[in-house]
């Protein structure tokens, strides 16, 4: 370990081993078994983690439903001024937070830092939320009544993380259910542990001083320990999982049959229009930083181009020359555009992708090999392909990018949308007629659509999550928080008589 890499240790409170286990304070010998991070660029040990087990889980469940007790009657705003320290305190530890997440999930330190700041953005998202858990008034069909709804909390949420995004994905989730009222049982991915311990480090002070240390619990722990038991706890109503679509399918078919709620933030497989009259510059970068970004590892990568065939031959060969100069390498190093994939099984998977290409009949244009050196370092990987290649259809959270040609628009259309998932999609085009076309209900049929900007990069102001597959949740801004809370219609009678609602006589 470099003295660079073990500052970042010291600045987080984190050591050679830590606690994966919090409930209201942290325990110190929790009774899961023990999990070793290790580090994408190198494959050497980071740290230790002592998972939670069946025991630690209950007990972080039940200090959970106490404080919700309490924290459910603390006015809106003021839990909104909490959650304002919360994000002075992660402001405060920008750096060192922003380092981890490069060093342990292995994204470039810009986009590491960028995940901090969105937390923060968050945070201030959620203060002014507090003051606008807005119900309806509506008028009533009955004289002398006032009928409005009212919006109150949950209960405990069970947050499930995935580890591409080890740190954002539990601020869309937590800092929004604390404002509405809810407190948080937080599973974190076991390839990124560190990074959850160490926002636990960052939150405690806060919510200690606040008066509610058990606002926010951690549970770091197996499948059998932790994830199928708060998945199956109706003491759990809502559970927020994050994910591929195979384990998004099985959260929701549990949390259905117990009738919880469940949201659900799964795979996708994004797409790019690009068409004749597009700004092709701008095309090409977003379509790199969405296809290259985080080596190929977010839900919102760009996986497909469908290039008209117009421009295809000049945009391969633009697309080739950047591919070649991308800077592969530690992702803590300046001018580093792309690190490695997370862990030996994500080389696994790109290299078994990369077979079936070939398989299919798709040409490799550029990449399609793991680099000699320590660590999960692979190629990014440009293909010539087919739409009807069944590869194509699936998501492989790795750094390829399928070339796909079209003629027609309305035939790119439905090719984009002939996937199972639906999260994002973008079309590059100067036209305002293409554009609208885009965005009609004859266009995308993603949760996300974007004109002259990437797939990726999603803002904390609108809803984030996407259409069949997907799961059809939605996260982080607009009125999201309406699944953080549940609704409750009032009808109040200030008469003296008793009417009832569609005319109906009853005589007693």
């Amino acid at each position: 370990m470099t003295a660079k890499r073990g500052d970042i240790l010291r600045a987080l409170g984190l050591s050679e081993v830590n606690s994966g286990a919090y409930a209201g304070g942290w325990i110190d010998a929790p009774s899961g078994p023990e999990l070793i991070s290790l580090d994408p660029a190198t494959g050497e040990p980071i740290a230790r983690v002592l998972q939670a087990g069946r025991a630690d889980y209950e007990r972080a469940i039940e200090t959970s439903e106490r404080a919700f007790a309490d924290w459910r009657l603390l006015p809106a705003p003021r839990r909104g001024e909490i959650v304002r320290r919360i994000g002075d305190e992660l402001r405060r530890q920008k750096e060192p937070l922003g380092a981890l997440v490069t060093w342990e999930m292995g994204k470039i330190r810009a986009e590491g830092l960028g995940e901090v700041q969105e937390m923060i953005d968050l945070a201030e998202f959620a203060v002014g939320l507090s003051r606008q858990l807005y119900g309806l008034t509506m008028h009533s069909e009955r004289p002398g009544h006032r009928m409005y709804e009212q919006w109150h909390p949950l209960g405990v949420v069970g947050c499930i993380t995935a580890f591409n995004f080890p740190v954002a994905v539990w601020s869309w989730n937590s800092l929004i259910a604390a404002v509405c009222g809810d407190t948080v049982v937080w599973k974190p991915s076991p390839v990124t542990p560190l990074c959850a311990i160490a926002v636990q480090k960052i939150v405690e002070p806060v919510l200690r001083e606040a008066g509610f240390p058990a606002l926010f619990n951690l549970t770091m722990g197996t499948v059998e320990d932790v994830g199928e038991p708060m998945i199956h706890d109706r003491r759990v109503p809502l559970i927020s999982a994050t994910g591929s679509c195979g384990m998004g399918r099985h959260v929701g078919q549990v949390v259905a049959g117990r009738l919880g709620r469940s949201l659900l933030e799964l795979g996708g497989n994004n797409a790019i229009l690009v068409l004749p009259d597009a700004d092709l510059e701008l095309a090409l970068r977003g379509i790199v930083f969405g296809a290259v970004g985080t080596a190929g590892q977010r839900c919102t990568t760009t996986r497909r181009v469908f290039l008209h065939r117009e421009i295809e031959a000049a945009f391969t060969e633009r697309l080739l020359a950047v591919y070649r100069s991308v800077e592969i390498g530690d992702p803590l190093e300046d001018g580093v555009l792309m690190g490695p994939l997370v862990n030996e099984d994500a080389v696994h998977r790109y290299l078994r992708a990369l077979e079936e290409i070939k398989e299919q009949g798709g040409e490799i244009l550029y990449g399609g090999k793991r680099l000699d050196r320590p660590g999960n370092f692979v190629q990014p990987t440009l293909v010539r392909a087919r739409a009807d290649m069944p590869i194509v259809a699936e998501e492989t959270f790795a750094p390829i990018l399928y070339l796909l040609p079209f003629s027609e628009l309305d035939d790119a259309i439905a090719q984009q949308n002939g996937v199972t998932q639906g999260l994002s999609s973008a079309v590059f085009t100067r036209s305002v007629q293409t554009a609208e076309l885009f965005l009609s209900a004859r266009g995308s049929d993603c949760g996300i659509a974007n004109v002259n900007i990437g797939t990726s990069g999603a803002e904390i102001g609108g809803a984030f999550g996407g259409e069949k597959e997907t799961g059809g949740g939605r996260e982080s801004g607009s009125d999201s928080w309406k699944a953080y809370m549940r609704r409750q219609t009032c009808t109040i009678n200030y008469s003296n008589s008793l009417p009832l609602a569609q005319g109906i006589e009853f005589g007693v």
